[in-house]
Order: structure tokens, then sequence, then C-alpha cells
């Protein structure tokens, strides 16, 4: 499923799309294409044919409001984390799970000051146990990202800070 990047008008991060949804704003006329990817799209008569976008941005400007804090959510809890395991380091994104520090069992709470990323090794070994009991320490304590914060690691993960350098390069010429 390929996923395409929206921008607003002034180059923030909005959100990701279907690429179907991003072919229909750009037959309405909503979006400018900045980077086209590789994957073409056809009618069955082949009289049609669109390359699929990568990242769309806006022609007028959506006034976005943005929440106080970040949602919790398991994504974003493996996003503050950088997609890595607080434990051993392992980056293997399928392996991924969520782990609470203090267990549910024993009334831990779910939530980002007590979930952090893990691999299902380190998951299953730590167990029904504290990080103390059971001798693993996460690499960095857990915490609650800020709606900026949260914003640059998505536009990081994305290559928006990259693409907004060539594109403001080529401006300036």
């Amino acid at each position: 499923m390929e996923k395409v990047l929206l921008l607003n008008a002034d180059y923030t991060y909005l959100c990701t799309l279907r690429w179907q949804r991003a072919v229909c704003l750009m037959i309405q006329n909503k979006v400018e294409v900045l980077k086209h990817g590789d994957r073409q799209v056809a009618n069955v008569g082949r009289t049609v044919v669109i390359t699929l976008p990568l990242i769309l941005r806006l022609l007028k400007l959506v006034r976005s409001i943005y929440k106080n804090r970040v949602p919790f959510r398991s994504r974003n809890v493996l996003i503050r984390d950088n997609w890595t395991c607080q434990y051993c380091g392992s980056t293997d994104r399928g392996n991924l799970t969520i782990d609470h520090l203090i267990p549910k069992s024993r009334n831990g709470k779910h939530n980002f000051e007590n979930c952090v990323a893990s691999c299902k090794d380190c998951n299953n070994k730590k167990g029904n146990r504290t990080p103390r009991e059971a001798n693993m320490f996460t690499k960095r304590q857990p915490y609650q990202p800020t709606i900026s914060e949260f914003l640059m690691q998505r536009m990081k993960e994305y290559g928006i800070h990259d693409l907004l350098k060539e594109i403001w390069c080529e401006c300036s010429k």
C-alpha cells in the first residue's frame, strides 16, 4: 500500500494519505505535487496514466488546531522511541511491541510515562516484573512527547526536512 505525504500550504506536515485519496486531490486541483514516485496507475484502456505522487502540498492553507498533548497510541510510543527497543537497542520494526514498565497486572498505567518500545524477546524476558526485578533497564526514561517534538520526529521519519532543503535551494536560485 502506497502512502503519500500531505503538507499544508506553508510546508508543515499534515498527514499521510492512501494513494487513491491523493489522486482524487490531484484531479480536483487542490494540491501541488512536490515529488513523484516510481509507480504508475492507469485505467483499463491505458488512455489515462498517472504517476503516483510521494509528497503533496495543499494549495490553500488549512488552519490546523493541535491538541496540547500527543494522543497515546502504541504507534506514537514507537515513534517517540525511534522504532528502537529500549532494552537491547534492536531496530527490527516487525519485532517491536509495547512494554509496560510497571505491569498492568500490578496497576501500571497505560500512558507514555509507563510504556516503552520493546522487542518481543526482551518483553518476554522481562515478563510480569518491573525492570529492577528483571535486572533490565531502559536506555532512556519514558516521557510524554510535546507536539512540536513529535512532528519533528515524524518529519525526519518521512524525509520532509531533506525535501524542504531541496525545495528551498531550487527556489533561491
